[in-house]
């Protein structure tokens, strides 16, 4: 049996009085046996064994019936009319927020786009003799750029910087042919008149018409695959686009809406350097179709010459044809370089020369002569009478920008928002920023060029159907007539009227 050693240790635990503390003067004893064994208890609890449920409750639950919710509101439920005007109120100004921050927002993005579409004012007949660029600088900017070029090496992928850029792409210079003229309709008068021999004459004065003043060592950008440019002067409709890259081909359609004319042009160049001058070949094709007179008129394009020496200067030269298969009429213009032997042979500058003659017979009916940056005149050998037929000063003479008009409708694709930065570092003579932005531009060209090549997609034009029969392309547009232009030189009569009662109606 233990000995219990607390009851001996109790009698000798005292107080010591005069010391002031309490002295422990207990016996040693055996400490008890759990005490020895830590963590175990004096008496273990017994241990009781549950059994498992049986059946399990899985199994019970099987026949109990499934939840239901019910989202009915009972019938007697009755709306609060309170709460309920309160709701449409909240609704009422938190639609009416949501549309004014829409609105505000559509108002930003209409006003971020009319601010980066830039639109410079078409190269006009005074604008030469007001240009900054001198010949010598210009001849210098270039030589510079020639160092590694050797004579009859392919300029079509040249690329220029700022500096030698107009502020315009090459699609608005070719709108620009036809909807930019001094208030003259032109292209209308070749429906209007009533002889054959009195339209092809109308045909040639707005063939002329198309002849434009060149800077000198001065070229628009070349443009994008996809690239438009859509404008609207009176009743002339114009819609361009660039249908191929390499090389640059571009297509272009106008629609004459109260005369029923319809143009069509296909044209890519091919320049070539020829040590002293830079020879452009323009090829392709021209076709205008009088519809009510049931007329078709084929022509072709005049070279364009960039001189360097002797005189550096930029003139078109070459042959151009005019045929009418229906009428048996065709005039034949000749325009002449301003080279040294033409200036020998008396010829000035910008000289032209030609006639109208029947096809069928070659019987000559008119002399045409004169300057197509002046007047030029046609003589009729049978009377040997004279008529101004051009008057330059009167067609291509203080010509304005277009306007927008519909900002919602402006194309991504048009040539005015492409090249905008670039426009304006050149109109600001920031040349590092236009360096930067026309760097851009062509750097998103590669990139949609890489991934069409990676997905194996083929490009298609939007506005044109192309052909390439060996190296010469062909173009035809997919839709009979152009649709009016959100961008406008001039309105048509009584649009402007029309408009203002569209207006009344829809208030």
């Amino acid at each position: 049996m233990e000995k219990d050693t607390c009851k001996e240790g109790r009698s000798t635990f005292s107080r010591n009085s005069s010391i002031g503390y309490y002295d422990d003067r207990r016996s040693e004893g055996v400490p008890f046996k759990w005490e020895m064994q830590p963590g175990t208890p004096i008496k273990s609890q017994p241990q009781e064994t549950v059994p498992p449920l049986s059946p399990p409750p899985a199994m019970l639950s099987r026949g109990l019936p499934k939840p239901s919710i019910s989202i009915e509101e009972p019938k007697s439920f009755v709306f609060p009319s309170k709460l309920k005007l309160k709701l449409r109120n909240w609704k009422h100004l938190h639609c009416k927020r949501y549309f004014s921050r829409l609105t505000n927002k559509m108002a930003e993005e209409e006003e971020e786009r009319r601010r980066h579409l830039v639109l410079a004012k078409p190269f006009s007949l005074e604008d030469e003799n007001n240009s900054e660029h001198t010949a010598s600088n210009v001849i210098r900017r270039i030589l510079s750029l020639f160092k590694n070029v050797r004579p009859g090496s392919d300029l079509t992928n040249f690329q220029l910087p700022p500096q030698l850029n107009l502020p315009r792409s090459q699609l608005q210079c070719y709108g620009e042919m036809i909807y930019s003229l001094g208030g003259q309709d032109l292209l209308g008068a070749c429906s209007r008149r009533d002889l054959p021999i009195e339209r092809l004459k109308s045909v040639v004065t707005w063939n002329i018409s198309t002849l434009r003043p060149v800077v000198f060592g001065m070229s628009p950008y070349n443009p994008v695959l996809g690239e438009t440019h859509h404008v609207s002067n009176g009743y002339i409709n114009v819609i361009a686009e660039q249908v191929v890259h390499h090389p640059p081909v571009s297509a272009l359609h106008a629609t004459h809406e109260k005369e029923n004319i319809d143009v069509m042009w296909c044209q890519y160049f091919t320049p070539k350097f020829r040590g002293t001058y830079v020879d452009v070949e323009v090829k392709g094709k021209r076709v205008m179709k009088l519809l009510n007179r049931k007329e078709t008129y084929e022509m072709n394009q005049p070279r364009l010459i960039m001189r360097f020496l002797p005189t550096p200067g930029a003139h078109w030269a070459g042959k151009v044809k005019i045929k009418c298969p229906e009428t048996d009429l065709e005039a034949e213009l000749n325009l002449i370089s301003d080279s040294f032997i033409e200036r020998f042979r008396g010829n000035k500058n910008r000289s032209i020369k030609g006639k109208i003659f029947e096809s069928s017979t070659g019987n000559q009916l008119y002399n045409i002569f004169g300057h197509w940056d002046r007047t030029v005149m046609a003589k009729n050998l049978k009377t040997g009478e004279l008529e101004v037929i051009y008057n330059a000063k009167e067609n291509i003479a203080e010509l304005k920008p277009p306007t927008v008009k519909n900002p919602k409708e402006v194309m991504e694709s048009e040539s005015g928002i492409i090249w905008s930065e670039v426009s304006e570092g050149i109109l600001k003579n920031e040349w590092e920023s236009a360096r930067e932005a026309k760097s851009l531009v062509e750097k998103k060209q590669r990139e949609s060029l890489k991934q069409r090549e990676a997905s194996g997609e083929l490009w298609v034009p939007k506005h044109f159907s192309m052909v390439k029969d060996g190296k010469d392309w062909d173009c035809s547009p997919l839709h009979s007539t152009v649709p009016r232009a959100p961008l406008v030189v001039t309105e048509a009569e009584g649009e402007t009227i029309n408009q203002f009662q569209d207006n009344n109606n829809l208030c």
